[in-house]
């Protein structure tokens, strides 16, 4: 047999707050602090658009192993919209389909249409998306002028709050569930009006327990890069904090050892219903449960072994 390959770059565990700039990919983002990392493993939680700047939490080594839980969580954002004006794309990148007037339309008409785009609504995707149709990325159809039928997707807007106002331009603050398009959101509360909107600027705020949570800039991380790992490992968040808001069981040792070996255990005093950090003592963080219908707690995705 062949030897195994030993895997490039250092043994990074932890997760970085990225405030993605504008103007490039989350990928390309993901790739540039891996690089800065020398890292051997890392992934981040769901793209922003390049048009898009803020929050992009990039989880490294085991913690790649809880990025779903990122990805399903609840989002915040800081959107500008522009009313009159709708574009191909649905932002400022697209060109312009239509103009309408605007005259008449102030703080009072907006507030007046917010409360019908809250709560659980259907959303269209758009057709700049990144969702599959018969194998295709939905925007690469986009380019080729290629229209494809969309499914409409329930999707929750927990919260909107109206910002200032500027002539044609408003700025609204966003809670939401997964698989929300803030594109679509700001088209829909345009067409709602009578005028149509795109949005010309987006910024990602919060995901999940990392809500108004302080970021970590691109310079910052070349200035640790140029300091050495001590100091980009400094940047990093624990693992668990992916799962902040989650309550905590802690475990004899009698316990973690069946609950590692796959076998549901019973913990005095834990909660009695949902999902739930696992920690075996003293304060060691080792992965995921859900409380089972009698009241034992099962492993679900447990992080020992390495990255």
């Amino acid at each position: 047999m062949g030897r195994r390959r030993r895997p490039r770059g250092r043994a990074v565990n932890g997760i970085l707050l990225l405030d993605k700039p504008v103007g490039i990919s989350s990928n390309d983002a993901l790739q540039r602090v891996k690089h800065l990392f020398h890292a051997q493993k890392a992934g981040h939680t769901g793209s922003l658009d390049p048009l898009a700047s803020g929050l992009l939490p990039l989880c490294f080594g085991i913690a790649t192993r809880l990025s779903a839980f990122l990805l399903d969580a609840d989002k915040h954002y800081e959107v500008r919209v522009r009313l009159g004006e709708t574009t191909t794309t649905g932002d400022a990148e697209g060109e312009v389909l239509e103009r309408r007037p605007v005259e008449g339309i102030g703080r009072e008409q907006i507030e007046a249409v917010l409360p019908q785009f809250t709560g659980v609504i259907s959303q269209v995707p758009p057709m700049y998306s990144a969702i599959k149709h018969k194998g295709e990325r939905l925007y690469k159809l986009a380019r080729e002028g290629i229209e494809a039928e969309r499914k409409p997707r329930e999707i929750t807007i927990h919260a909107m709050r109206l910002g200032d106002i500027e002539g044609e331009e408003f700025d609204l603050y966003v809670h939401c569930s997964k698989g929300t398009y803030v594109r679509t959101l700001a088209e829909d509360i345009g067409e709602a009006l009578g005028c149509g909107a795109h949005v010309v600027a987006l910024r990602r705020s919060g995901v999940g327990p990392y809500a108004g949570h302080p970021m970590v800039s691109m310079e910052q991380i070349e200035q640790a890069a140029a300091e050495g790992n001590a100091a980009l490992d400094a940047l990093l968040l624990p693992v668990d904090t992916a799962l902040g808001d989650w309550p905590a069981v802690h475990l004899n040792a009698d316990a973690s050892y069946y609950l590692k070996m796959g076998q549901p255990v019973v913990v005095p005093r834990a909660p009695t219903e949902g999902w739930v950090r696992l920690y075996e003592e003293p304060d060691r963080f080792i992965g995921v449960g859900q409380v089972q219908d009698d009241g034992r707690i099962a492993p679900k995705r447990l992080l020992t072994g390495s990255g």
